[in-house]
């Protein structure tokens, strides 16, 4: 509340130390204000506060103390003593609407007084609701006990855990609360593979196996929205189409998965039985896909892993892509015109890619029985006999790679003087095959 002159006569000072109580009481009272009330935790400090406001001037102090944590124990004591909460036209706005950086800022629908009844309340009296507290997350961390618990002895973790389950795309981020735990328990490492195994059947809210742990494994017989996998950290999961479908339904030409898979992810493997949207892929660190087709902006900024499309691709292919290695199964020759060439360079299949571009073709036929996969691998020898696959590789990761292979050889080889030449050729034969561009995904 203000006087004739627009100084404030009625100041209300929560929390904070003595020495900032009382240089808030000598800046308020040098602008005039009458009443003064300090609320805080430290009663002393209160004490020293106030007599500092009555020496300056003040008409009114009081003060109230409450305990380290109850904001609303102070709040009440305030409310019922000084009447501020609720009270608008206490406030004024004109040294704010006066500053230049509050030019054309309209307080209205802030300072509009509302007429209330007097029991009805003017602050937050219940807290919000929990958004956690229905997660799906909740029923897997209970029945994946088993495997969770930690043991000591030769074996490490417990027992092995299978389950099956519906989902809705209400249930989002799914598997993130569950990964939580299998940290917190069983560190970064996590479980050995296949230790929580989920089938899951419907349709997934966004961010379907997000922050995936090792040792979870999910299958998801129906489709997801955005963002699956986002973040992935070493667990495994694949979408395939649910179960009746009927012949006239072709995964391969129809969404399976929404935008921005796999944002972030840094290692684990995801296998998509059907198209993806935009955005496939995006800041990849490490995590091994494949998919039947995609978006627009694929592998946009991915830094590693791999990353397999079985069909067509959007525009902008590779833009940003500093790292990590792309196969593209071009057979009708239009994927060039749709890569972004500014980072990026084409190769011809080496023999170690050719290996482990079949191994995840092989897993993905196994998790997701997709006719695509078949069709590929009885095929395998003319498509890549005819160049139908295409390797995409950045430029600067490549540079790295071979500089670094360089100089792992010479350190090899300087190690390795004096030793027979039988078991010096036997030893840099077994290293150029271990430091390959493609290293090995398992």
């Amino acid at each position: 509340m203000n006087d004739a002159f627009g100084r404030p006569n009625s100041v209300l000072v929560l929390g904070g130390t003595s020495d900032i109580a009382r240089a808030l009481v000598r800046a308020l009272i040098a602008e005039g204000s009458k009443k003064v009330v300090l609320a805080g935790r430290d009663p002393t400090g209160l004490a020293g506060a106030a007599a500092e406001a009555k020496e300056a001037g003040a008409e009114f102090v009081a003060t109230v103390a409450f305990e380290a944590n109850d904001v609303d124990q102070a709040a009440d004591v305030v409310d019922s003593g000084f009447s501020a909460i609720g009270r608008v036209d206490l406030l004024g706005a004109s040294a704010a609407i006066e500053h230049w950086k509050a030019r054309g800022v309209d307080l209205t629908h802030v300072l509009t007084h509302i007429e209330l009844p007097e029991d009805a309340p003017r602050r937050r009296v219940e807290a919000p609701p929990e958004v956690l507290k229905d997660a799906l997350d909740w029923e897997l961390v209970e029945r994946s006990q088993p495997a969770l618990e930690e043991r000591t002895g030769p074996s490490v973790t417990g027992g092995r855990v299978k389950l099956e389950l519906p989902i809705r795309n209400r249930n989002r981020c799914v598997g993130g609360i569950l990964s939580s735990h299998v940290a917190q328990v069983h560190g970064a490492e996590g479980l050995p593979e296949d230790s929580i195994v989920v089938d899951f059947e419907g349709s997934a809210g966004q961010s379907f196996a997000g922050w995936l742990a090792p040792g979870v494994t999910f299958t998801l017989r129906g489709d997801a929205q955005d963002y699956a996998g986002k973040g992935l950290s070493g667990g495994v999961f694949a979408i395939r189409p649910r179960e009746g479908m009927g012949e006239h339904f072709i995964a391969e030409q129809n969404v399976i998965v929404g935008n921005t898979v796999l944002y972030g992810a840094t290692a684990g493997r995801a296998f998509f039985r059907g198209l993806a949207g935009e955005r496939f892929a995006v800041r990849n660190s490490g995590a091994w896909a494949l998919v039947e087709g995609i978006g627009d902006h694929g592998c946009e900024y991915m830094t590693g892993g791999r990353v397999i499309v079985l069909g067509p691709t959007g525009r902008n292919f590779a833009a940003g892509m500093s790292g990590g290695v792309a196969y593209v199964l071009d057979e009708v020759g239009t994927f060039p015109e749709r890569c972004n060439m500014g980072m990026v360079g084409f190769e011809d299949l080496a023999q170690d890619d050719a290996l482990e571009l079949r191994e995840m073709v092989e897993e993905h036929l196994r998790r997701t029985d997709s006719p695509v996969a078949a069709r590929v691998l009885a095929d395998w020898d003319s498509l890549l006999a005819s160049g139908a696959f295409v390797k995409v590789m950045p430029h600067d990761y490549k540079r790295v790679l071979r500089e670094q292979a360089e100089q792992e050889a010479l350190a090899a080889l300087a190690a390795e003087n004096g030793r027979p030449a039988s078991s010096r050729r036997r030893s840099t034969r077994s290293f150029w095959r271990g430091t390959s561009t493609c290293t090995p995904w398992r």
